[in-house]
């Protein structure tokens, strides 16, 4: 190769060929971003690519190919991945046997940047802190870039000039990071998750704590406190953890943490506190809010935020929607649309956290998880479940082993909604939260949750065949 490198390790001129492996979003966006910077790119998908990203390519002069990988994939100086790319995928194992040097979106992104990074991830509740840290930011007059797998791909934040970025990182992101750089990391929680992606709890758990490689010595990380032990091994001094928990400070609490009280919840350090804000003050359903709230808000003062700002900004931030999200209330019954809840652990902590008896929507595709857990929960949290999906059966055997009787199945989610309509009465709550991804039904979890809510709008209008 030839030419100057840059901070990357990425020549930066015309002679320089690239791949990049996937044409989705952040695929495309790399795309357009390196070809910008003066490389020659090719990109490759194994699906097929959208009429969209087509033309984007054409406008751009991208060559591509669709719809399977061919040896053309390996006629480059460099590859580049985007989101989600495997290290057991073809292009990825090819590029290794032929010594192609391998750069994930992050690494490739990053230099590029421009302004304080933070970075969040988690197993659930990443993308409701996110978008609320982004809020309180934007809200106080920062120059704010809100990246990642939401608001918009990381490569179009290159070259402006922001103040500051807050990023949500996927597991398959930070797997693949090894020179991307962080001002603050928050980490809302740690379950099993992607174990049919990662291969094992172990290797997902992996990629999530590389996020702490990617801070300064004496960084700050805001975590939980049941995670701190597995974050941070005794011995572990280079990161500072920031833990939340409830309840008051103790003797093995780290000298600066998130405390959530009974009614608020304030950020200590030392004999100080700090109050973050009133339960009161915050628009979202459950308790699980209540933690991504704090870790937002404490991020946010811990860049310099100023704390007067918080109040006004949290009640006018708005959830995400498919996030515990308030359909409509009918005839007593409340109707809550958790389709992003696509593990055990988001259905099991919105089964919690959310208040009164519910009849929870279960079932779709699975990630390769135990149901045990999850079965425990229905059991406690729940007068009745719906199994939808290809995943009812297992649902449906795990809820069985645990002596949870009251359960039916579906075929379609106008189905589920009337049966689960049935069960439910007056002060009860409806609660999609699978559990499990959309891909045997939908295209997407937005998909199911967008079904949820015509079906339950269905019943309102008092349009209720299920057929």
């Amino acid at each position: 190769m030839s030419g100057v490198k840059s901070e990357n390790g990425f020549p930066h001129n015309k002679a320089c060929t690239v791949t990049v492996v996937g044409a989705g979003i952040s695929g495309r966006s790399l795309a357009v971003l390196a070809r910008k910077l003066g490389y020659s790119v090719f990109v490759t998908e194994i699906r097929e690519i959208d009429e969209y990203t087509r033309s984007v390519f054409k406008k751009n002069g991208i060559l591509f190919e669709s719809g399977g990988h061919s040896a053309r994939m390996i006629e480059c100086d460099n590859m580049i991945l985007s989101s989600g790319v495997s290290p057991h995928s073809d292009p990825v194992v090819l590029a290794s046997k032929n010594k192609i040097p391998i750069l994930g979106e992050l690494d490739f992104v990053g230099p590029l940047l421009k302004g304080d990074i933070i970075g969040i991830t988690g197993s659930n509740g990443k993308t409701t802190t996110t978008l609320l840290t982004g809020h309180l930011f934007v809200n106080a007059g920062f120059r704010t870039g809100i990246a990642g797998n939401v608001g918009s791909p990381l490569a179009e934040h290159a070259g402006i000039e922001h103040d500051v970025i807050v990023a949500e990182l996927s597991s398959f992101q930070l797997f693949w990071a090894r020179r991307f750089r962080l001002d603050l990391a928050v980490i809302t929680n740690i379950e099993p998750d992607h174990i049919d992606w990662h291969g094992s709890f172990e290797e997902y758990y992996r990629s999530k704590k590389k996020i702490l490689e990617l801070l300064p010595q004496n960084g700050e990380a805001i975590c939980q406190f049941r995670d701190l032990s597995k974050l941070f091994p005794f011995g572990s001094e280079r990161i500072m953890a920031i833990p939340l928990l409830w309840g008051r400070k103790n003797s093995s609490t780290a000298d600066k943490a998130i405390l959530m009280d009974e009614d608020q919840a304030v950020l200590a350090e030392g004999a100080k506190a700090v109050k973050l804000f009133e339960y009161a003050d915050i628009p979202l359903l459950g308790r699980h809010n209540l933690e991504n709230a704090a870790m937002s808000v404490a991020a946010f003062s811990l860049l310099d935020g100023n704390i007067r700002s918080v109040k006004p900004s949290l009640a006018s931030f708005k959830a995400p929607s498919h996030r515990c999200e308030l359909i409509a209330v009918i005839d007593g019954v409340s109707y809550i649309n958790d389709s992003k809840g696509t593990n055990v652990a988001a259905t099991v902590t919105a089964l919690s956290s959310l208040t009164g008896s519910k009849v929870v929507i279960l079932g779709g595709k699975g990630k390769g998880e135990d149901y045990t857990l999850l079965a425990s929960a229905v059991s406690k949290e729940a007068v009745g479940a719906v199994l939808i999906g290809e995943e009812r059966y297992r649902i449906r055997d795990a809820l069985e082993e645990a002596g949870f009787k009251a359960f039916r199945e579906a075929q379609t989610m106008k189905e589920a909604v009337g049966i689960a309509k049935e069960m439910a009465k007056r002060g009860d709550v409806v609660l999609l939260s699978p559990a499990c991804t959309s891909w045997d039904m939908y295209a997407n979890y937005r998909e199911r949750g967008e079904d949820f809510k015509r079906s339950v709008e269905a019943f309102r209008s008092g349009d209720n065949d299920a057929g």
